[in-house]
């Protein structure tokens, strides 16, 4: 039951709070648990600015993939869990797409999210990749959300958490 959970992360709080659950049910299963980030084409708008060069950036932001997978995988090892890691850097495509592929490439059991979890208006304008990986899983999925008062990225900021 649940021995290969895949956790999509990005360093976000819900991200986070996904990956502890994640932990949570490794240790009970004795699972193992593959990370992953996808640096996607609204990961790149987002952090360039104007004028900046876009080798630059993409370096920037592979780097900072890398950092986030490595600081996960040393929490996972800290809690006694074994973690590989996956950083998709190539713009294959939109997040819940690769999430999906790799599901059934590695194969999961199941997929823990991180997610604002948000309703109306902010999820019509910013999307919901979690709610597209849920529709689209072969696997179960399970979403973790933060307590409301615990959302520090506010209803302005897009859900880049898958």
């Amino acid at each position: 039951m649940y021995q290969r959970i895949l956790v999509p992360v990005d360093g976000s709080p819900t991200s986070n709070r996904g990956l502890d659950e994640a932990l949570r049910i490794a240790a009970l299963t004795k699972g193992q648990l593959r990370l992953m980030h996808v640096i996607d084409e609204l990961s790149l708008a987002g952090s360039m600015g104007a004028y900046a060069a876009y080798a630059d950036w993409i370096t920037v932001l592979r780097a900072n993939g890398a950092e986030l997978i490595q600081q996960a995988q040393a929490k996972a090892k800290a809690a006694g869990i074994a973690a590989d890691t996956v950083l998709h850097d190539n713009f294959a495509g939109p997040v819940h797409e690769l999430v999906i592929q790799e599901a059934r490439k590695w194969p999961a059991d199941l997929i823990v999210i991180g997610t604002h979890g948000r309703r109306g208006l902010p999820r019509m304008v910013l999307g919901s990749s979690a709610e597209k990986i849920l529709r689209g899983a072969p696997v179960p999925v399970l979403l973790v959300r933060l307590p409301e008062a615990d959302d520090d990225a506010g209803p302005g900021t897009p859900d880049v958490t898958p």
